[in-house]
């Protein structure tokens, strides 16, 4: 039996009561549903900026009834403290804290709205938490917080100098919560993630991530836009390996605590091999995608290669990735035509 499975179980035995923030995002939706699922109490913080109350819906319809009613939704902003603490109040035993204004380009377009969301957010959620004595502080870190360090593979000890707001924001973070555990005493876990991908990640808008967009973009026959040659990478992790990582490192000991821990495969696919992949997945479904990619400038504030070392959190935290890329992407690819169909 593997940590996550051991974990798991004793979960359903002892059922704790959990907060996620950003919960009706994309990955705040798939940790309710994978907690619901193991009967957890679930408290949920979301402004709607980025998340939509149809990720909620869609997994009210894959829970239980009885699973459903463990849940407790709050509308509320992490930029207001007296959201968090409002959160804060029933009796919460684990944060995960994912609410924050992703995308890279976002950040170079406004970096103000960027920093508030994820300085002044994350500082508000860390001190309510800390006032509420929880046990223990999980929070979304960043690989772009690598910067234009130029090893391979990434390695949590070693970054560079950031490449974006986006990426400053996620690394100050990282600088409070270490200071917390300094000086209060309050030891946290950051998860570097890398490029997550899966269902329910919103293929629409002008910040979609690149996995889901180009899906869409095959599905209905329109361009897909290569940003470079083809072969910049990227270490893609399915949504289902960073659940499991998120709940290793809630469920942590203290000396885990006070860390980073990348979240990955360990693998490095090209966007050239992404899209054939991609082209891949659709077969499967009848749907024969012919037209090739369109190349265009590199995007600014971009790193060339990235893929990660994950050998910390699996010797520290049991963390062993069930997924990799071609898994994730025939596992979610369903989702993507469902959804498309019924927003058609």
């Amino acid at each position: 039996m593997t940590r996550y499975e051991q974990i798991k179980t004793e979960l359903q035995a002892s059922p704790k009561t959990w907060l996620i923030t950003g919960v009706a995002g994309f990955i705040g939706s798939n940790l309710l549903e994978n907690l619901l699922k193991l009967n957890q109490t679930v408290i949920g913080l979301d402004n709607f900026a980025t998340g939509h109350q149809h990720n909620l819906d869609e997994v009210q319809g894959l829970v239980s009834a009885e699973q459903w009613g463990n849940f407790r939704f709050i509308e509320g902003d992490i930029r207001n403290y007296q959201d968090c603490e409002k959160a804060l109040a029933h009796n919460v035993d684990y944060v995960l804290h994912q609410a924050a204004l992703g995308s890279v380009p976002r950040s170079i377009a406004d970096p103000i709205t960027t920093n508030a969301a994820n300085i002044t957010g994350f500082l508000n959620m860390l001190q309510a938490a800390k006032e509420a004595n929880v046990k223990s502080f999980t929070y979304a870190a960043s690989s772009s917080t690598y910067g234009d360090h130029p090893a391979l593979p990434k390695v949590e000890e070693n970054i560079g100098n950031p490449l974006s707001p986006y990426a400053v924001t996620k690394y100050v973070n990282e600088l409070y919560a270490g200071v917390y555990a300094r000086t209060y005493d309050f030891k946290t876990i950051g998860l570097r993630y890398f490029n997550v991908f899966g269902q329910r990640q919103d293929p629409n808008g002008a910040y979609a991530a690149v996995i889901p967009k180009w899906t869409a973009a095959m599905i209905k026959g329109d361009d897909v836009y290569i940003n470079g040659d083809g072969e910049t990478s990227r270490d893609f992790c399915f949504i289902e390996n960073t659940v499991q990582m998120n709940i290793l490192a809630a469920t942590a000991p203290d000396e885990a605590k006070d860390q980073v821990y990348n979240v990955a495969v360990g693998d490095r696919t090209t966007l050239n091999d992404l899209y054939k992949s991609i082209q891949y997945a659709l077969k499967e479904y009848d749907i024969n995608v012919t037209q090739e990619p369109v190349y265009r400038e590199f995007r600014a504030g971009d790193v060339r290669h990235s893929q990660a070392d994950i050998s910390k959190g699996n010797s520290s935290l049991g963390y062993q990735p069930k997924f990799r890329i071609l898994d994730g992407v025939l596992k979610s690819m369903s989702w993507y035509i469902n959804y498309l169909s019924r927003i058609s």
